[in-house]
């Protein structure tokens, strides 16, 4: 049993999801430029879904470089409605516009996850969600940001499913996992494949 796993993230959220999976592992963010990674890509054609899996692999090369030896778990979240791709608000007035624009329609994220190990990528993944919103009034999505206060800047959707992000919503099809943004039922299983954890 090999289970020198490493998590190329600090996310909390991800984080959480593997300690409360039983995962014995270490983890140590990726030192990636990403908006670098999408502009080099900008007009190729590369869809939401494929990025969020270069992405993902991007982090888990980038700290597989350094640990060699190690099961490496980079993973990565797009958003997008239609062709738009979104990013995390930089501000309250940003996530205003961000949920104007998605209310009343169905918007997907793609949680892109990728395993390095020696410097190599041995395996990718991307689970989608689809997501409609309620048709929001401004009024409403007002008082909903003050509500949930900065938090909402941390997420690329300015929401938080697991709080009171859960009532923008009429309709959600996808697993919680992969909301959150790590897909834990494939990675489970593909860590049992390379005998990483029991099966």
């Amino acid at each position: 049993m090999n289970n020198n796993i490493i998590l190329a993230s600090q996310s909390i959220h991800r984080k959480n999801l593997m300690e409360n999976a039983g995962l014995t592992f270490n983890s140590q963010p990726a030192e990636i430029d990403e908006r670098a990674i999408e502009l080099a890509i900008e007009g190729t054609g590369t869809t939401p879904k494929e990025l969020a899996l270069i992405l993902a692999s991007a982090k888990a090369l980038d700290v597989s470089q350094k640990n060699p030896d190690a099961y490496v778990i980079g993973s990565d979240q797009t958003l997008s409605l239609n062709d738009e791709l979104f990013h995390k608000p930089a501000d309250m007035e940003a996530a205003r516009r961000t949920l104007l624009k998605l209310s009343g329609k169905t918007h997907e994220l793609n949680s892109g996850i990728s395993i390095a190990k020696n410097g190599e990528s041995i395996w990718q993944h991307v689970s989608i969600a689809e997501l409609t919103m309620r048709d929001l009034s401004p009024e409403f999505i007002g008082r909903h940001l003050s509500d949930a206060g900065d938090d909402v800047l941390t997420s690329v959707g300015a929401y938080q499913l697991e709080k009171t992000g859960v009532q923008l919503f009429e309709k959600i099809e996808g697993d919680f996992f992969t909301i959150v943004g790590l897909p834990m039922l494939p990675l489970l299983a593909k860590l049992r494949e390379l005998k990483v954890i029991e099966a």
